[in-house]
């Protein structure tokens, strides 16, 4: 087959390994430059327009986050995403949201782990899902992190699927909300009569997506598959939820709320979903569900503790991009805050940031990047005292201000509301530059 593999990152370096066998001619294929350097034997077309300039090719893989719109071409359009699901012989439990996406599919991973399964987890978290799918047997479980981007044309569902709190995000790809939430929706769309999907409590989007109809809606034959969606948290829906600090499913006692180690009640409402998702497929034991939220302390910069020093708490929530990020971070504490914001603009509106900021003890915002501006007006308006310092300033820059007005019992958080770009190079450089300056705080 003449293949070609549309846009060349992590995902696309990953699609290039694998469909680049001697049956096979493959061309890498982006209109900048590869953020990952190709093969030096590799046939690569770089320019402006050369997603629009695909006749001729069999099939045409796109990565992740390039739109399926923009790509002509009169061959199939196809992703690594696609072609996982078509070939996994294993159950796979697929993780969409606007956040916790990764914090919720790592429970998941260790509370099965913790039962003595063999699990993958793939997906948006960072591991290529085809890089894995040779060491997959039909007797494991696939966790799965899915993105918009990556379920924008997908044609298979999860047998589990979670969706979790659902807010604006990637605007700045997406043409609408609409189109992010019909993106997402195919993690229901494709699913069978045996399939299930979990979803937020309250979450208008989320119930969207999980009412989604099914490609087995009319059949007359599935019984009951269109009604195999449920609430997680909601005691009367058969999922888990919380009573009297425990876990609980059907008033049976799963497991301790103390076991969880993350902070926030947004990590409580995961960890409901993450039970839940467990077993839905695998009966797994009080103490083994303990076990798996106990080892499991927290992604790097997802609200993870750094250090105390000199009284004060810093906290790395620098994966939080958009807005409902931030106010979950704003509402894991209620001591005093110093919180940074800012960076690079997804279109997300920033009026109930700092209606929360103003209900939840935040003493300054330290503002910065592309959005400083925006988001200090809206604080403003709410009394909020803020600290602007624009584009171009060193994170020890940040973290001394910060240091500055943050007082003997305060906690700081970085937890930006915005993509990291401009200013650095991702959200994780933006993490461990905050957690290098953090470090670097003298006690006195």
């Amino acid at each position: 087959m003449k293949i070609a593999v549309a846009g060349y990152g992590a995902e696309g370096e990953s699609s290039y390994r694998y469909w680049n066998t001697p049956e096979n001619q493959v061309v890498i294929v982006d209109e900048q430059q590869p953020s990952h350097e190709p093969p030096v034997d590799a046939s690569v077309i770089v320019g402006e327009g050369a997603y629009s300039k695909l006749a001729g090719y069999d099939l045409v893989v796109r990565t992740a986050g390039l739109a399926p719109r923009k790509i002509q071409t009169d061959g199939k359009v196809w992703s690594a995403t696609n072609e996982f699901f078509a070939k996994c012989p294993a159950t796979i439990i697929g993780v969409t949201g606007s956040k916790g996406k990764g914090t919720t599919s790592s429970l998941i991973v260790s509370i099965l782990r913790a039962g003595g399964k063999n699990v993958h987890l793939v997906g948006n978290i960072g591991v290529p899902a085809l890089d894995v799918l040779p060491e997959i047997k039909a007797d494991d479980i696939v966790v799965y992190e899915l993105s918009s981007f990556q379920l924008w044309d997908a044609e298979k569902s999860p047998h589990v699927a979670v969706v979790l709190m659902i807010e604006p995000d990637h605007l700045d790809v997406h043409t609408d909300m609409d189109e992010y939430v019909d993106a997402k929706a195919n993690i229901r769309r494709h699913q069978g009569c045996m399939d299930v999907c979990i979803y937020h409590p309250t979450n208008e989007y989320s119930r969207r997506i999980a009412t989604t109809p099914t490609d087995t809606h009319q059949d007359e034959y599935c019984d009951g598959g269109m009604d195999a969606f449920y609430r997680f948290g909601i005691a009367s829906e058969g999922q888990v939820y919380v009573k009297d600090d425990m876990f609980m499913q059907d008033d049976r006692r799963v497991a301790s709320v103390d076991a969880l180690k993350l902070a926030g009640q947004h990590n409580i409402e995961n960890a409901c979903a993450a039970i839940s998702a467990v077993l839905c497929i695998e009966p797994v034991a009080r103490k083994m569900i303990e076990q798996g939220l106990s080892d499991f302390t927290g992604l790097p910069h997802r609200l993870k503790f750094v250090r105390a020093v000199n009284g004060v708490q810093y906290y790395d929530d620098s994966i939080a991009t958009t807005p409902g990020s931030a106010i979950a971070a704003m509402h894991a504490f209620d001591q005093p805050k110093v919180i940074i914001l800012g960076g690079s603009s997804k279109g997300a509106q920033f009026d109930e940031v700092a209606k929360v900021a103003a209900e939840s003890n935040v003493k300054t915002a330290i503002l910065i990047g592309q959005e400083a501006d925006r988001i200090e007006q809206v604080l403003r308006e709410q009394n909020i005292a803020t600290v602007n310092m624009g584009n171009d300033v060193a994170m020890s820059d940040l973290i001394t201000e910060a240091t500055r007005h943050a007082e003997k019992d305060d906690v700081v958080i970085l937890s930006p509301a915005c993509a990291s770009f401009g200013m650095f190079k991702n959200y994780n450089d933006r993490g461990d530059q905050f957690v290098a300056a953090v470090n670097a705080i003298e006690e006195l």
